[in-house]
């Protein structure tokens, strides 16, 4: 008869408590006294205060990298699509309340209400693109490729991750804290969703498993974001995916990119970094015969 061998004999067992028994048992043992309810008594783990102080700015950074992370690893997430664009253009069922509700404005904004109208075909074209990534549902080494990944929020970012849903797929948001309203839209995946306290690490999730990237008409933040996925492949310090620039007609005429070139502060052949797309199926395409994948 073999002799049933001790818990604490048992070579594989962890020999000490995790965190969260540890805190339970602080929390059951310690009398209420002066110096066990004063804030230095607190386990650090567990000290708030102490966590956001500046001196912990490094531990901070390093929470937030972690945490998407691990549990981006943990949810099966191989790469990523993401998708770009402004917060601010209105679906197109949206479009005919903007527009009457413009007769009424100023002649500068109203002219303002008309040009994001006008965008709002970008907004189904995302939906498109983020519906057609997803229902392809490919699997590489047990995990899934071309994930959607927004920031988020409305308008563009909306239509990203409810391309997915629409597709019955899991989808990605990256919120970040802002001093103005900033909540995730109701089509990101819940556990998939995360609110970031730096813009730099936050850009760094966009791109750690990125496979493509579609970028829509926007504004600064925009304008950030898709400059520097530029710089990043530009200088060799990421490798080319593919970088799909919705909307010749916006982007010709914010920025005169053939201007740059021939300036000569970006190469000619920078620019081909850059594929143009007017719709999905030219940006699925593109994806698709870059990574040879079956369309």
């Amino acid at each position: 008869m073999t002799e049933e061998k001790s818990p604490d004999r048992d070579l594989t067992d962890r020999k000490f408590y995790r965190a969260d028994q540890e805190a339970s048992f602080a929390d059951a043992q310690s009398p209420r006294t002066p110096q066990t309810m004063h804030p230095a008594y607190r386990l650090a783990y567990r000290d708030t205060d102490f966590l956001m102080r500046d001196e912990l700015r490094p531990l901070r950074f390093q929470l937030e990298l972690m945490k998407p992370e691990m549990l981006l690893d943990e949810a099966g997430v191989g790469s990523t699509l993401v998708i770009y664009g402004s917060a601010r253009i209105p679906p197109p069922d949206a479009v005919e309340d903007a527009l009457a509700g413009a007769e009424n404005l100023p002649d500068q904004e109203a002219r303002v209400v008309r040009n994001l109208a006008a965008k709002a075909k970008y907004y189904d074209e995302a939906y498109r693109l983020a519906k057609i990534a997803s229902e392809k549902s490919i699997i590489e080494d047990g995990k899934r490729q071309f994930v959607i990944c927004s920031g988020g929020g409305p308008s563009i970012m909306e239509a990203a991750n409810r391309g997915a849903s629409d597709a019955g797929e899991e989808s990605i948001g990256l919120n970040i804290v802002l001093p103005h309203e900033q909540a995730p839209n109701p089509y990101v995946t819940p556990y998939l969703s995360f609110q970031f306290h730096y813009f730099a690490l936050r850009k760094m999730h966009f791109l750690l498993r990125a496979r493509a990237v579609a970028v829509f008409p926007g504004g600064f933040g925009t304008f950030d974001e898709f400059f520097e996925l530029l710089t990043l492949v530009q200088t060799g310090k990421m490798k080319p995916i593919p970088i799909l620039l919705f909307g010749k007609d916006f982007w010709t005429r914010v920025i005169d990119f053939e201007a740059l070139a021939d300036e000569g502060t970006v190469s000619h052949v920078d620019l081909d970094l850059i594929h143009w797309c007017e719709s999905a199926d030219d940006a699925w395409d593109h994806i698709a015969e870059f990574y040879k994948l079956e369309r």
